[in-house]
């Protein structure tokens, strides 16, 4: 058996939080067994589903590096199959139609409610005659389900679960204008796709049962189910926007890279020994339903910032700097030329060290990309204000003009001049950070240096001396 596995969410909105871990959850199992992950969207709802919503489901997915082994498969293709498996359950006598009209059911359900009942079916039209039939109804077709004994499923993550199949009423699987039900629909798609493993939140455990029915009246093989506990808010609520971003797409506009969130989602639910950081290879090599957890799991952002700080120190210097000329390019002031990109992916080093989203780290790098004469913040006008510190500046701008540009030679020059004055290398290297960035904190001044280079940091000093 190949091991087949789907993501299969419904356009009608952003791809949540939620959605790509189940997504990831699919995708690690079906490469962990060697098998083949795939994307089906459920744009059965044409009012509410959009083409920009089946766009955000794929950037989110290309994103996270999940990607499917076959084109996408939309759900709304597929009506005639879906009908004509209907139509066979009919055919079989393990479907009937039924002619209840919409008042007869809302009358039905507003009964139930009122003895205290769960609104069900009643079953009216189950074993009735045909040839009683209204004419002026068009029926739908609904499922003959067994009323008696309990349907099991035999869940990966939750265990043995049951219902009474007494719970359970005649659903409609082909509406009366010959549309599938979303459930009956979802049948037919995963074993026309061969799907093995249904791998899934578990606010979907409910619709299992009645969707088991489906495939026993079929008498096709049933996937194996499992399936996951939601994401909770810090507070055990609900993960809405209240507790912060929830799209993936927000994520990636907030600054974290798509291996940390992917990193936090694994471990966000699922767990092997005391592993945190790990990278795709890794997380195939370990991932199976066997290390998920029952209880829900809680969304805490300050761990995903964390995280993704530990993969931005990690990360390629050269793809951080494209990240990060990027992010810029929407900033006015910036000259983003070869100049300022060869000076960022000199500096990314020391500037990765220091942050921990590419929002900070674009923010850190936007002084490299700025021509002089610099804007000066209130602390660095400060600095450069001080009495002596331009004619000291005038002083260190001739030592570096002679020294080499490399860390190790600026620093040696910088601090032969702090010791020939008399002051501490500090007393030195604050103004002229001031003067070369504009601001009073940047990565160590030897480094800063280095990638300006010796003609933009003369160039910056002599814009700041005035």
């Amino acid at each position: 058996m190949t091991v087949r596995t789907r993501f299969a969410p419904s356009p009608t909105g952003l791809l949540h939080i939620g959605g790509a871990r189940t997504a990831l959850f699919n995708y690690l199992f079906s490469r962990h067994h060697g098998g083949q992950f795939l994307l089906r969207i459920e744009d059965t709802d044409r009012a509410r589903s959009t083409d920009q919503a089946v766009q955000v489901i794929l950037d989110g997915l290309a994103w996270l590096g999940l990607t499917p082994d076959e084109p996408p498969l939309f759900q709304s293709t597929r009506a005639a199959r879906h009908a004509e498996v209907a139509h066979a359950l009919l055919a079989a006598g393990r479907a009937y139609r039924c002619y209840a009209s919409a008042e007869e059911l809302r009358v039905m359900r507003e009964q139930a409610l009122k003895e205290g009942r769960p609104p069900r079916y009643d079953g009216r039209w189950r074993d009735r005659d045909p040839a009683e039939a209204p004419a002026d109804v068009a029926p739908a077709i609904r499922l003959k389900a067994p009323r008696d004994g309990e349907t099991v499923v035999e869940d990966l993550v939750q265990g043995s679960v049951r219902v009474a199949n007494a719970e359970l009423d005649d659903m409609i699987i082909l509406r009366s204008d010959g549309t599938p039900t979303y459930l009956h629909a979802v049948v037919v798609d995963d074993h026309d796709m061969a799907i093995t493993h249904v791998i899934r939140g578990d606010d979907h455990l409910t619709n299992t049962f009645r969707q088991v029915q489906i495939y026993q009246a079929m008498g096709w093989e049933m996937p194996r189910f499992a399936h996951i506990p939601l994401i909770h808010g810090a507070d055990g609520a609900k993960l809405s926007k209240r507790h912060g971003a929830v799209s993936v797409l927000e994520f990636r506009e907030q600054g974290f890279l798509p291996e940390a969130v992917c990193n936090y989602l694994l471990r966000l639910g699922w767990g092997h020994g005391d592993a945190e950081i790990l990278s795709r290879e890794e997380a195939i090599r370990l991932f199976d339903l066997d290390g998920v957890g029952r209880g829900a799991a809680r969304m805490d952002y300050a761990k995903l910032t964390h995280l993704n700080a530990v993969w931005l120190r990690a990360g390629d210097d050269a793809r951080l700097a494209e990240d990060v000329m990027a992010r810029l390019a929407g900033q006015s002031g910036l000259v983003l030329d070869a100049a300022a990109r060869a000076r960022i992916l000199a500096l990314m080093p020391a500037l990765k060290e220091r942050a921990r989203t590419l929002v900070e780290l674009a923010e850190s790098a936007a002084f490299l990309a700025r021509p002089p004469p610099l804007p000066m913040n209130e602390k660095a006008q400060a600095l450069l204000d001080a009495p002596g510190a331009r004619a000291m500046l005038g002083e260190v701008a001739q030592t570096l003009a002679a020294a080499a540009f490399t860390p190790a030679a600026l620093h040696d020059a910088l601090r032969g001049f702090a010791e020939a004055h008399g002051k501490k290398l500090g007393e030195v290297a604050q103004p002229l950070r001031a003067a070369l960035t504009g601001a009073t904190t940047s990565p160590p001044i030897d480094a800063t240096l280095a990638a300006l280079g010796r003609e933009e940091t003369l160039a910056r000093l002599t814009a700041a001396l005035g």
